[in-house]
C-alpha cells in the first residue's frame, strides 16, 4: 500500500537590503548690496549781532575830540581787531582741523587765551565811572538738519537647494 507523504524541507531565506545614500547641496550666493546715503540737507540762519556804546559821556569827561573823528579812529581800530581776530580764529581752527597730528591744540589755545600782560597799577578814574554806555544783544542763530533717508535697493538672492533621495532596495539573496 502506497501512503501519500508530505514531506517539508526548509531553506534558510536570506535577505539583501542595499542602499543609496541621499544627496543634498544647499549654496546659499551672497546678497547684493546696494545701499546709498544722500547728504542730510542742512541750513543755517544767523541774526548779526549788536553792540551798542555811547561813549558821549566818557569823550566829554576826558575831553577828546570831537565825534566825527573819534568814530572813524574806533572804525579803524574796530576794523584792525576784526581782521587779527579773523586771522587767530582761521589759525585755530586750521590746529583744530589737523588735531589728529598729535599735541592738544584746544588745551594750547585756552592757555594763550587766558594770558594777558602786565599792565601797570595806575589808578585812573578818567573816564568817570559809569560814563559809558554798553548795549550789546548777541546774535541768534538758527540750525535746521533735515536727515535723508537711506536708499537700500539690496537684492536678496534665494539658495539654490538640490535633492536626490536615497533608495533602499530589498530582495532575496
Amino acid at each position: 500500500m502506497n501512503i501519500p507523504k508530505i514531506r517539508i524541507e526548509t531553506t534558510d531565506a536570506l535577505i539583501g537590503i542595499t542602499t543609496t545614500k541621499p544627496v543634498q547641496t544647499i549654496v546659499q550666493p551672497k546678497a547684493e548690496l546696494d545701499l546709498q546715503q544722500p547728504k542730510a540737507k542742512m541750513t543755517i540762519e544767523t541774526t548779526p549781532s549788536e553792540l551798542f556804546i555811547d561813549a558821549y559821556e566818557a569823550r566829554e569827561s576826558m575831553g577828546y575830540q570831537n565825534a566825527r573823528s573819534r568814530i572813524a579812529e574806533m572804525a579803524w581800530q574796530g576794523r584792525q581787531d576784526v581782521l587779527e581776530g579773523i586771522a587767530r580764529r582761521a589759525q585755530e581752527g586750521q590746529q583744530l582741523m589737523r588735531i589728529e597730528d598729535g599735541g592738544n591744540p584746544i588745551a594750547e589755545q585756552a592757555k594763550l587765551r587766558d594770558w594777558q600782560p602786565y599792565t601797570s597799577l595806575n589808578i585812573k578814574f578818567i573816564p568817570q565811572p559809569g560814563s559809558l554806555k554798553i548795549h550789546y544783544e548777541p546774535a541768534k542763530v538758527d540750525i535746521r538738519i533735515e536727515p535723508q533717508k537711506v536708499i537700500n535697493n539690496t537684492k536678496i538672492n534665494k539658495p539654490v537647494h538640490e535633492y536626490i533621495p536615497g533608495k533602499v532596495n530589498i530582495g532575496m539573496v
